[in-house]
């Protein structure tokens, strides 16, 4: 008896190339020959959730009411489960999670337990991502859970970072992508230097510019990784090769 698939739900706008990204991923990934093979997908994309890093320090906002909100949307238009491509998000996850009934794909999960089986030997990675995610810490905590030490930037070298990710989001940066991706491989080289076996992209903009032919070491797109996970939570197995 075939096993009914799973309805994904996409939990998005944080940012919205991000959450396209992430559809993107989901077709590219599903081994289909044609419409009918691909999964359903049901999208709440609300790029007025408030800004994730400043709810994490303190300087803004709440992000769950409009996260619990886009959640229980997707409930009612036919989800069965839920991905949110936005790694700072993921700090309110438990909050979020106690207020709505669809179960939420973790992300941490996600990206720990592939290093874990994929790259057993990898005992340090370096993490770039928002300064919420680094300050809030709890991609460390997970990846510590999985034997995996984490190398972060601080100061004016993440601050560069930060910097990085707001221009990806902007529709109209001051300076092009060559010149933004060209600080995120000088910053990834630098956890490098400082011993990191591989490098986690722990904001879903990164990879938007970051891809694994600019590093020396595993790249790890925490959204790729994802959008895999959710496949296989449907119910199919994603294609052989990973199509970022």
């Amino acid at each position: 008896m075939k096993v009914k698939e799973k309805v994904v739900g996409i939990l998005g706008g944080m940012g919205p190339e991000a959450t396209l990204d992430c559809f993107g991923k989901l077709i590219r990934n599903t081994a289909a020959r044609k419409d009918q093979d691909h999964l359903r997908v049901i999208i709440d994309s609300n790029p007025k959730v408030p800004d994730r890093t400043a709810a994490i320090l303190g300087q803004g906002d709440s992000p769950v009411p409009l996260l619990v909100a886009g959640a229980k949307a997707l409930e009612k238009a036919g989800a069965d489960f839920i991905v949110v491509p936005c790694v700072s998000a993921h700090f309110f996850l438990d909050e979020v999670r106690a207020l709505v009934n669809l179960p939420i794909l973790s992300m941490l999960d996600v990206v720990a337990k592939a290093i874990q089986k994929d790259y057993p030997q990898i005992k340090i990675v370096g993490l770039m991502g928002t300064t919420g995610t680094i300050r809030g810490a709890l991609f460390q905590r997970r990846l510590k859970q999985s034997g995996i030490d984490t190398l972060v930037l601080e100061g004016e070298a993440q601050e560069k970072v930060m910097q990085a990710i707001y221009d990806i989001k902007d529709a109209q940066p001051s300076r092009t992508r060559g010149a933004i991706r060209a600080d995120l491989i000088s910053s990834a080289e630098a956890l490098v230097n400082r011993g990191a076996q591989g490098i986690v992209a722990g904001c879903t903009e990164i990879p938007l510019v970051l891809s694994q032919e600019h590093l020396t070491v595993p790249y790890f797109d925490s959204l790729l990784l994802l959008a895999r996970a959710a496949i296989r939570h449907a119910g199919r197995e994603p294609a052989k090769i990973a199509r970022p």
